[in-house]
C-alpha cells in the first residue's frame, strides 16, 4: 500500500512534481506554497544576474587576451567577443532591469576574467589591470 505524500515536504523531495502541482494550483486559483514560490522567483532573478556576469566574464577575458596578447589574435577570439556582445544585448532586452546592475557586475566579472585570461595566455594575473580597463560601452563596441 502506498503512503500519502507529505505535501509540506514535496518541495524538498520532488521539486519537479512540486513545480507542476504549483502551476496547476495557480491556474485553478487554489492556495499555493507561497514561501517556496517566492524563493524560486528570487532564485530565477539571481540566475539572470549570474548569466549577465558569466557573459561579461567571457567578454572581458577575450578583450584582455585581445589587448594583452595581440600576437594571438584570431577570428575565433573576434567571434567570441561578438557573440558575447550579442548575447548580452539580448539578455538585457529581455530583462531591462539588468541594465542597472552592469556597474556592479563589471568589477565582479573582471576579477574572474583575469584568471581566465591568465590561464589561457600564460600571462600572470598580476600583469593584467586589477581594475577593469573597459567601460560597458567600450566592451560593447566592435573590436578593430
Amino acid at each position: 500500500m502506498m503512503r500519502a505524500i507529505d505535501k509540506s515536504s514535496l518541495y524538498e523531495r520532488d521539486y519537479h512534481r512540486w513545480a507542476l502541482e504549483q502551476a496547476a494550483k495557480l491556474r485553478r486559483g487554489d492556495p499555493l506554497d507561497s514561501e517556496n514560490i517566492a524563493e524560486e522567483l528570487e532564485s530565477l532573478g539571481r540566475s539572470q544576474e549570474q548569466q549577465l556576469i558569466n557573459r561579461l566574464v567571457i567578454l572581458i577575458a577575450h578583450r584582455l587576451k585581445w589587448d594583452w596578447q595581440p600576437s594571438g589574435r584570431s577570428n575565433s577570439w573576434r567571434a567570441t567577443i561578438r557573440e558575447q556582445q550579442k548575447r548580452i544585448v539580448r539578455l538585457i532586452e529581455k530583462n531591462p532591469s539588468l541594465q542597472s546592475l552592469i556597474t556592479e557586475a563589471i568589477p565582479e566579472a573582471h576579477d574572474i576574467a583575469i584568471t581566465l585570461a591568465s590561464h589561457e595566455t600564460g600571462i600572470v594575473e598580476e600583469d593584467f589591470p586589477q581594475e577593469c580597463p573597459y567601460s560597458f560601452d567600450e566592451l560593447m563596441r566592435e573590436i578593430q
